[in-house]
């Protein structure tokens, strides 16, 4: 498909937004030949100070959301590593049911850096909730000691520590996913970037930057309309070179390795590693980055755990965002597609959280 045969395509929805489309080969976790892989558009956002974000196109269509019971079983399973017993692969839902994205959207190619979200905070003053006067976030423990039992909780619940220092004990870097921000600070962001774009006339009309819903979120992870354990399909052995989760890998300072169930090689990072590390062979058939594993991600809807939902799930009650995709931390099997949580509330916030922003109709 050429250039202009794609700008017709999607003229209606950019308007005045962008002259002219990019245009990138796409890149397809399947083995298929190069030739046969989609387009993926995609384009730049200046956010100023020579700092971007880019989005790729997310066109309409179908999905299974949720997971098998056989899926969840290898998730409790030995190469899974879940913990077995619990409630927790139920919030998935029974089985995984069809539903349709109906409108086409755009999506960050990778979760919001420290970078971009460091430029964000220069230009507005932004404070985040948990550097707020009685602010608290959750960090790894450095007092943390594996012992011959179960290894308790590493992660504690701190003051003075933020995005800006999130207790990983190394430098932070601008090419890490930002951490340690609460679902009310990804919505400032995306309302910071909303006006920004709007102010410049790049804005599509009837569009606004935001979180994901949980339906975009997991079509966009999946890439297609299979349910299948992670977007490359279901074996864990061809994840290798994909993501970041618990693996082969030291913590800083000590010379053991995150416990319990882990993937047999080295992903090059106990904590973070710098978003899109992993190149083309990290991004799914869309051009999406780090989907699975890295840092979970903060969408809009609340937390049904009964499952997900087609359309935005709202409550009046205690809002708790839904957060998908797992992290560096987590075991196989709680970095799959259909793996969901709920967080304690809009203002928590945790250094395995981030988020990523899309560009879409207002929720």
């Amino acid at each position: 498909m050429n250039q202009s045969v794609i700008f017709i395509a999607v003229s209606g929805l950019a308007g005045l937004w962008w002259a002219s489309p990019a245009i990138t080969p796409g890149v397809s976790g399947h083995t298929q030949a190069a030739e046969d892989k989609p387009a993926v558009e995609s384009r730049k956002i200046d956010l100023g100070q020579g700092i971007a974000l880019e989005v790729v196109r997310i066109p309409p269509g179908k999905f299974m959301m949720g997971s098998t019971p056989e899926e969840k079983a290898w998730a409790t399973g030995i190469e899974g590593g879940a913990t077995p017993g619990t409630e927790r692969e139920s919030y998935e839902g029974e089985k995984p049911r069809s539903m349709m994205v109906k409108n086409e959207f755009w999506m960050g190619r990778t979760e919001v850096s420290v970078g971009q979200f460091r430029r964000f905070t220069e230009e507005t003053g932004y404070v985040t909730d948990a550097e707020k006067p009685g602010g608290k976030t959750q960090v790894f423990d450095p007092g943390w000691k594996i012992t011959a039992k179960a290894p308790p909780h590493p992660w504690i619940s701190v003051s003075g520590k933020s995005w800006r220092d999130p207790g990983f004990g190394f430098p932070q870097r601008d090419v890490y996913p930002v951490v340690c921000v609460s679902w009310n600070d990804g919505k400032a962001f995306c309302e910071w970037l909303t006006r920004k774009e709007r102010e410049a006339g790049r804005l599509p009309k009837g569009m606004v930057y935001r979180l994901p819903t949980e339906a975009e979120w997991e079509y966009a992870c999946r890439a297609n309309d299979k349910s299948n354990y992670f977007w490359w399909g279901d074996d864990l052995a061809d994840g290798e070179g994909r993501l970041n989760i618990s693996a082969i890998d030291f913590l800083p300072g000590r010379n053991k390795t995150w416990p319990l169930a882990k993937a047999p090689w080295s992903d090059g990072f106990a904590f973070v590693s710098p978003v899109d590390h992993y190149g083309d062979k990290g991004r799914n058939a869309f051009g999406l980055a780090d989907m699975c594993g890295g840092v979970w991600e903060i969408v809009l809807d609340h937390f049904d755990p009964k499952g997900g939902h087609e359309e935005l799930y709202l409550t009046d009650g205690h809002y708790k965002p839904v957060c998908k995709g797992g992290n560096y931390f987590d075991v196989p099997g709680n970095a799959r597609c259909a793996v969901r949580l709920g967080l304690h509330g809009v203002g928590y916030s945790d250094s395995r959280d981030g988020f990523r922003i899309c560009l879409g109709a207002p929720k």
